[in-house]
């Protein structure tokens, strides 16, 4: 019925001749906008209410192809050479995203931590802290997986350890990876779309205060519930966590491995080798497929086995999010003209300009959609109030509108990446970190027991951030 609806739009008054998409996003109706948001809600809500029959990943590529196929048609046949191009645009993003989360998640699963730490509140507090420094460097999902089962099994003798795994998904898997275009999706795709590789570096005051306040109050929680076990438990419990095995590293040479492929990802956006343009479309793809080829070659099999190294999660996001790439194009089109001033959207003019909506309004909607399109999404509108269209490497040249927009940026970005850990399908780590601990005995809470968690915790520090950077 959906694919009928948009089928249905009046193409005849549509220019086809345009060699551009700047006119797009004034005139697609917002009919075009339903299959980005059913299949978001599709990723939102079939794990919860379909969960056996989703976890097939043939059943989220039917899902994704028939939201994708029928809008892509649309915009060939009434579009013309404008519609080819814009979806010729998105299948180059998402080839360099799909690139950069298969090698990570190929190369880190070469990785394997054996051994564990004391399960003390400082040890634990210290995996963490770890944790939010190497996600910047291999990504969370690429953190998540190789710290969190050391750390379980440092707290294996203790009752009480949801709340560990909780933290874990707070600052592991979520806002740790906020300082690099590697750290997490979204900022990977601003990377793509021109935004420096080093300017993210520059968000450092919101990582330290964010990721500082979760790790002091995780310590002091942490401390709270061993002092409150030892007390109920027969025998001195903090006794029992400070046994630990010898921390080992196999597979150290898949380092190398991830050096280059950071290496790449630098080169490539400040155009080495190429007088300071971005490397042509496929040179970058083509280093980090090889990368991660002689990685997975020359890895044991035996390591990826004691890592529970499957395909599916990385196929299950390449599936996602080739619909996802074509479902978000009218969404970005439109909100990048309405934010310009070109059109209404149900009848409203824009009504956020200031960086602490942009923070909010991209938090909320990446706690319950995907963090990497409403990334995009929110990233389009403020490029909008400036008057960029959304072209090629256009975020370069909104950041170069001065320091207003480098701070509607940033707000965007620290949404993106912080409001993730607000619920288990915020990010892609959080569902799989929940996953491992429950396999390995730890009752986790559910859905909105997992929220009141956040709400209470993360809630009051997004408000910090708001007031200490976000004002005005």
């Amino acid at each position: 019925m959906l694919g009928l609806a948009i089928a249905a739009l009046p193409a005849g008054a549509i220019a086809q001749e345009q060699g551009h998409t700047a006119a797009m996003g004034a005139q697609l109706s917002l009919v075009t906008v339903l299959p980005f948001i059913a299949l978001l809600l599709a990723i939102a809500i079939f794990p919860l209410v379909a969960s056996h029959w989703w976890e097939h990943n043939r059943n989220k590529a039917m899902v994704a192809a028939i939201l994708a196929v029928p809008l892509a048609v649309y915009l060939v046949s009434a579009w013309g050479d404008a519609g080819v191009h814009e979806l010729e645009e998105k299948a180059k993003e998402y080839l360099s995203f799909i690139m950069l989360l298969g090698s990570l998640f190929v190369i880190s699963g070469g990785i394997y931590l054996g051994g564990s730490l004391a399960g003390t509140p400082l040890a634990n507090t210290g995996m963490l802290a770890l944790g939010a420094v190497s996600a910047n460097l291999i990504g969370t999902t690429g953190a998540s997986m190789i710290l969190i089962r050391p750390l379980l099994r440092a707290n294996e003798s203790r009752q009480r350890k949801s709340h560990v795994v909780i933290f874990f998904i707070f600052v592991v898997s979520n806002c740790g990876g906020l300082l690099t275009p590697l750290g997490d999706p979204p900022l990977f795709l601003g990377f793509l779309k021109g935004v420096p590789f080093e300017w993210t570096l520059k968000l450092w005051p919101q990582w330290l205060v964010v990721n500082g306040v979760l790790l002091a109050l995780f310590h002091v929680w942490d401390g709270r519930v061993l002092i409150r076990e030892d007390r109920d438990r027969p025998g001195s419990q903090v006794e029992e966590v400070l046994k630990h095995e010898r921390l080992h590293v196999i597979g150290w040479h898949n380092f190398v491995f991830l050096a280059g492929i950071v290496a790449t990802i630098y080169a490539s956006g400040r155009g080495l080798g190429n007088g300071g343009n971005a490397w042509p479309f496929g040179v970058q793809e083509g280093v980090m497929l090889l990368l991660t080829i002689l990685a997975y070659g020359s890895t044991r099999a035996a390591i990826r086995e004691k890592n529970r190294f499957a395909w599916g999660p990385i196929v299950e996001v390449a599936v996602l999010f080739a619909g996802i790439f074509i479902t978000m194009a009218p969404a970005l089109q439109i909100l990048n003209a309405w934010g310009q001033g070109e059109r209404m959207v149900l009848g409203l003019p824009l009504a956020i300009d200031q960086p602490w909506q942009f923070f909010w309004a991209t938090g909320v909607l990446s706690s319950f959609l995907d963090n990497a399109p409403t990334y995009l999404t929110m990233a389009a509108t403020a490029c909008g109030l400036k008057g960029v269209p959304t072209e090629g490497r256009y975020m370069a040249e909104f950041i170069a509108q001065g320091a207003d927009a480098a701070k509607l940026l940033a707000a965007i970005s620290c949404g993106a990446v912080f409001m993730g850990a607000n619920t288990y399908i915020g990010n892609g780590p959080n569902f799989m970190v929940r996953a491992i601990a429950e396999s390995g005995g730890v009752r986790m809470p559910g859905f909105f027991g997992y929220m009141l968690y956040s709400g209470a915790i993360l809630l009051p520090v997004f408000v910090l951030i708001t007031v200490l950077f976000f004002r005005g």
